[in-house]
C-alpha cells in the first residue's frame, strides 16, 4: 500500500466528521480511519505528567516532544495521520500543558531536570525503543534523553530544532547567553514580558508568516498554550528555562559528537521561513549525518501545525 494512499484514507476521516457511517463500510474498508487518541495521566516521582496516546502499542512507538511555548497540543493533528501505522506517545513536559506546575520558588527548571522526567515516564509506561521528533525545547530535552542512552533511539526525526550554532545568528546567540549570566531585574522583566500574550501571539506564532497567510495557523494553538501561562508561577517556570537554554549552546559539540559516532537513521523536515532558528541549522546536521534526508518546507517555526499534512507523509514515507 503506498503512503499517499494510506493518508488520504487517513484524511477521509475528517472529510466523513460527525456523519454516521453506512452500515457497509467495514473495518478493513478503504477508509482507514486512525485509531481514537486518549489523554493520560502518570505520576511519576510524586508529580503528575500528562501524555497523549494513540495507536497499537505493540507496533513501533513514536515519541513527539513539543517545544515552547506548548505541548502535545501540538501535534494534535499529527497524531491521528501516524497512528494507524504507528504507536504514538506525546508527553507534556513538566511545568507545561496539564503536566504539574511546581512552583519555580522551590523547584528550579533546567533542561536536565525535563529530561529526567520524559525518560521516566517512558520507563513508567514500558517503552524501551522509540523514534524520537523534537521541535525547539524538544531538542535539548530529546538530545539528554539519547545521551544517557542512545541505543534506545530507533531514528531521529528533526524539525526546526537546534543541535548546531549555524542555526543561531550572533544576535540570538547573544541573547541566549545574556539570559543566563545577566542576573537583573531589568533582565528578568525582560525575559517574563516575552511570555506575554501580545508576544507569544505575534513574535512566536505569526511571526515568521505574511499577513496575507495568517489563516494557515489555527488561533487554537496559542489559545491552548495561554490557558498555561495564565499566571505568575507559570510564566516563571519558561523564564528559568530561557535563563537555563544557553547551556545547550555549550552542548552543542559534545550531541554532534554523539550523532557522528552513533549515526542514527535521521529525518530532517524544517520549516525554511523560521527566523528564529533558521534553515542553516537545519543543513549543519549534514556535516556529521551525511545520510540524513532532508527537507526544507515552506513554513515558519510551526511548521508541523503548518503543514501537518506534509510532514506525516514525509514520517510515514522516512519509517517505512
Amino acid at each position: 500500500m503506498k503512503i499517499s494512499t494510506y493518508l488520504l484514507g487517513t484524511l477521509s476521516l475528517f472529510v466523513i466528521g460527525c456523519q454516521e457511517l453506512p452500515t457497509s463500510i467495514q473495518e478493513d474498508s478503504v477508509f482507514f480511519l486512525p485509531p481514537p487518541t486518549t489523554y493520560n495521566t502518570l505520576e511519576v516521582n510524586g508529580v503528575d505528567l500528562f501524555y497523549r496516546e494513540a495507536g497499537d502499542p505493540k507496533k513501533p512507538t513514536i515519541v513527539l516532544l513539543h517545544g515552547y511555548p506548548s505541548s502535545s497540543h501540538s501535534y494534535r493533528n499529527l497524531i491521528p495521520m501516524l497512528a494507524s501505522q504507528y504507536h504514538i506517545i506525546a508527553p507534556d513536559n513538566l511545568g507545561s500543558g496539564y503536566s504539574d506546575h511546581l512552583n519555580p520558588e522551590t523547584t528550579t527548571y533546567t533542561f536536565d531536570l525535563l529530561a529526567e522526567y520524559t525518560n521516566e515516564l517512558l520507563d513508567e509506561l514500558k517503552i524501551t525503543n522509540y523514534t524520537l521528533y523534537m521541535q525547539d525545547f524538544g531538542a535539548p530535552v530529546g538530545y539528554r534523553m539519547m545521551m544517557k542512552d542512545p541505543e534506545r533511539i530507533d531514528a531521529l526525526i528533526v524539525q526546526n530544532a537546534n543541535a548546531y550554532l549555524d542555526g543561531l545568528t550572533q544576535e540570538r546567540q547573544a541573547f541566549f547567553k545574556k539570559a543566563q549570566e545577566d542576573t537583573s531585574e531589568e533582565e528578568l522583566d525582560f525575559l517574563y514580558h516575552i511570555t506575554s500574550e501580545e508576544v507569544i501571539i505575534n513574535k512566536q506564532y505569526l511571526f515568521d508568516l505574511e499577513t496575507t497567510n495568517y489563516n494557515i495557523q489555527s488561533p487554537d494553538a496559542w489559545t491552548h498554550d495561554l490557558t498555561f501561562l495564565n499566571t505568575r508561577v507559570d510564566r516563571l517556570i519558561q523564564v528559568q528555562l530561557f535563563q537555563d537554554y544557553y547551556n545547550n549552546l555549550l552542548a552543542y559539540p559534545t550531541w554532534q559528537k554523539m550523532l557522528k559516532e552513533t549515526q542514527p537513521k535521521t529525518l530532517i523536515t524544517w520549516g525554511a521561513k523560521d527566523v528564529k532558528f533558521n534553515a542553516d541549522g537545519a543543513r549543519a546536521y549534514l556535516r556529521d549525518l551525511p545520510n540524513a534526508e532532508l527537507h526544507l518546507l515552506d513554513a515558519g517555526h510551526f511548521a508541523a501545525e503548518e503543514k501537518t499534512r506534509d510532514i506525516a507523509l514525509l514520517i510515514l514515507n522516512f519509517l517505512e
